[in-house]
């Protein structure tokens, strides 16, 4: 495991409030996609957009709480909750692609990998928990990525199935989050986070 680096004081209020208000976003994001799919879409729409605005709630309490928390136990359990949350997060966002947008056999062999990669994901935490000062190993982080990038494989009938400007942003997205991980595990500075 790799050592993370020790956030202060303020760093820790920083990113609590940063993530707290994430999840406030997240809501309302969740509230106007769910009206949306319920006035233009159809029972599909309305799961995959509560999985995927669920997924982000979730994300950005267990992130805030983490950070919000003074080291110890319970700030050593929410930590290991912010990872799982991370895959899920990765599989919620998948959920509206591989359901609404790419539908029919391949739109569930992407959703049965992401879920299946993200309930692994869950149980190797679960069964190894780490802890807030350890940090998050390479291994997590690339397994994110992986599962991130995996888009890839269904590249064709995405560009087939969605509007340019959607492909566009899921692409912007997967490269802003794969960045990401420079600041996470790379480029250390105070506030990166």
């Amino acid at each position: 495991m790799e050592k993370n680096i020790k956030f202060s004081r303020g760093e820790e209020l920083a990113n609590a409030i940063s993530h707290f208000s994430g999840a406030l976003l997240a809501v309302a994001g969740l509230v106007l996609m769910v009206h949306f799919s319920i006035v233009y879409g159809n029972g599909w729409h309305v799961v995959s957009t509560s999985i995927f605005g669920s997924s982000m709630i979730v994300l950005y309490i267990s992130s805030t709480m983490t950070h919000i928390l003074p080291m110890g136990r319970a700030k050593d359990r929410f930590f290991n909750f912010d990872r799982i949350a991370i895959y899920l997060l990765i599989a919620g966002t998948y959920t509206p692609i591989a359901l609404l947008t790419l539908h029919g056999p391949l739109g569930w062999v992407i959703f049965g990998i992401e879920w299946g990669l993200a309930i692994v994901g869950t149980l190797m935490i679960l069964t190894r928990p780490g802890d807030y000062n350890t940090g998050v190993n390479t291994f997590y982080v690339v397994s994110y990525a992986v599962m991130g990038w995996l888009i890839l494989i269904a590249i064709v009938p995405i560009l087939n199935t969605l509007p340019l400007m959607g492909t566009l942003w899921i692409l912007i997205g997967g490269v802003c989050y794969t960045l990401g991980i420079l600041f996470f595990k790379v480029i250390k500075f105070p506030y990166h986070h």
